[in-house]
């Protein structure tokens, strides 16, 4: 493979391995300032519990989350020094917001929250995880800034001399339309990772008929959080699809493997097609639905991959404008299904929990939380993979092609080389963090006899 390939296989592994620890950053997070803003609301015991129960867990995911992430940033330098050069002057200045004010600001609290523990005030210690929220989302908003102007480059010029992009407005940035519409989806997504995660949790305990009440009351609020986020991730999802069908037709083009352009066209359900997605063979559609989904009109046009082609051809001259048709295709598919199958199990699930029957004799809804908890990952996962994938071959849509970002001086055998260690690493962290995350998960029961020993939480 060339230096190019294996760097672009580099990239993806380490994006969508950091990627699994960022959606359950953000949604845990909230769960967790949830848990101890209704510990001082209620003076309910089993809330605070399940605050430091969780709250243990969140750490755990946040520091593999740093780790991992500092990763990416080192890649921009080593593989892809040509798309630094080009984008720094507009790309570090989100990422440096990033850094020097979400971050710090984040990492800051969470010191503060960790060890504030009957040192600061219920109120004080309570601001102090909220804080973390704000940080974590702005650290959110901040990276896909930097990620959202490679989808929709806005607020630069190009330099003459130089060839490189150079940001005129900052403001414009971040107020990229794209940004909002893929943050809102992002933090929905996340919400509903966070509260799987905490019901999958509770349903090991309920099974097992350990800490039935407080566990019934973690379970009852993952379950409305997952509720609105399952809703909330469906809905910015489609105003999503909608931006980027007038962004980027291409991306949605090569999703519906939809070659020509219609009117009134339909939505895919299940499509075969050659290997390398040249030709379509068969496949099962929906009529008008993609139409309404991209335009929100019944005969609504959209632009097909033949006729994109030709006008990218035109625009920005001759060569393959076109990704991989399957990859985008199934990874579209593959995010969206996962979505209405999870919205699916929540509604199931507020049915059980307004019947009162989320208890340890729902045997066949406890269990399933184990195999819907690697749902969200998974979309998750294909959600980014389409986002990028789908952008191919650009790296800067419109500005500057994958094949020109990579570093000039860049030999295949140092990436593969790099490719294996980051491998071997990253298998060892996960082991790591499965044992520690499997570990702490069975411990509330088993609380500290010091800790009990302690004086109570400063009350004002």
């Amino acid at each position: 493979m060339s230096a190019l390939t294996l760097s672009r296989w580099q990239f993806g592994v380490t994006t969508v391995y950091h990627f699994f620890f960022v959606p359950l950053t953000i949604g845990l997070i909230i769960l967790v300032a949830v848990m101890e803003t209704l510990w001082i609301r209620t003076n309910d015991e089993s809330y605070l519990k399940l605050t430091k129960f969780f709250g243990k867990l969140f750490l755990i995911n946040f520091a593999m989350g740093v780790a991992t992430g500092l990763v990416q940033e080192f890649q921009f330098g080593m593989n892809w020094a040509s798309y630094s050069r080009f984008v720094g002057d507009v790309f570090g200045a989100p990422l440096a917001a990033e850094g020097l004010l979400a971050f710090f600001m984040e990492s800051t609290f969470l010191g503060l929250w960790m060890f504030g523990w009957y040192k600061l005030s219920r109120r004080v210690h309570l601001a102090c995880v909220w804080m973390v929220v704000l940080g974590t989302n702005l650290s959110a908003i901040f990276i896909l800034a930097a990620n959202s102007w490679m989808q929709h480059p806005v607020g630069y010029t190009i330099d003459p001399k130089t060839h490189t992009a150079h940001m005129t407005n900052f403001f414009a940035v971040l107020g990229n339309s794209t940004l909002w519409f893929a943050y809102p989806h992002v933090l929905f997504a996340s919400v509903m990772t966070g509260a799987l995660f905490v019901l999958a949790i509770a349903s090991w305990h309920l099974l097992r008929n350990k800490n039935i009440e407080t566990f019934q009351k973690a379970a009852g609020l993952a379950l409305a959080f997952l509720l609105i986020a399952s809703i909330g991730t469906l809905f910015t999802g489609d105003s999503q699809a909608q931006v980027m069908t007038r962004q980027q037709p291409m991306k949605m083009a090569a999703a519906e493997a939809l070659y020509h352009t219609q009117s009134g066209a339909p939505f895919s359900l299940f499509a075969i097609g050659t290997p390398n997605g040249s030709k379509l063979i068969f496949d099962l559609t929906v009529p008008h639905m993609l139409s309404v989904l991209a335009t929100n009109t019944w005969n609504g046009t959209v632009l097909g991959i033949d006729n994109v082609q030709a006008q990218e051809a035109r625009l920005y001259g001759p060569g393959n404008y076109i990704p991989i048709i399957p990859v985008a295709y199934w990874s579209f598919r593959l995010m969206v299904g996962i979505g209405f199958i999870l919205a699916a199990y929540a509604i199931w699930g507020i049915i059980l929990l307004r019947q009162g029957r989320i208890n340890p004799k729902s045997k066949l809804f406890l269990k399933a939380s184990f195999v819907m908890l690697a749902l969200p990952f998974i979309a998750n996962s294909f959600g980014w993979i389409f986002t990028e994938m789908g952008r191919q071959p650009w790296v800067v849509y419109g500005l500057l092609k994958t094949a020109n970002g990579v570093s000039p001086n860049l030999s295949s055998p140092q990436v593969f080389a790099s490719l294996i260690g980051f491998g071997v690493v990253y298998l060892s962290l996960a082991a790591v963090d499965m044992w520690l995350m499997l570990r702490l998960g069975k411990e509330l029961e088993e609380e500290k006899k010091e800790e009990s020993e302690l004086p109570p939480l400063i009350a004002y």
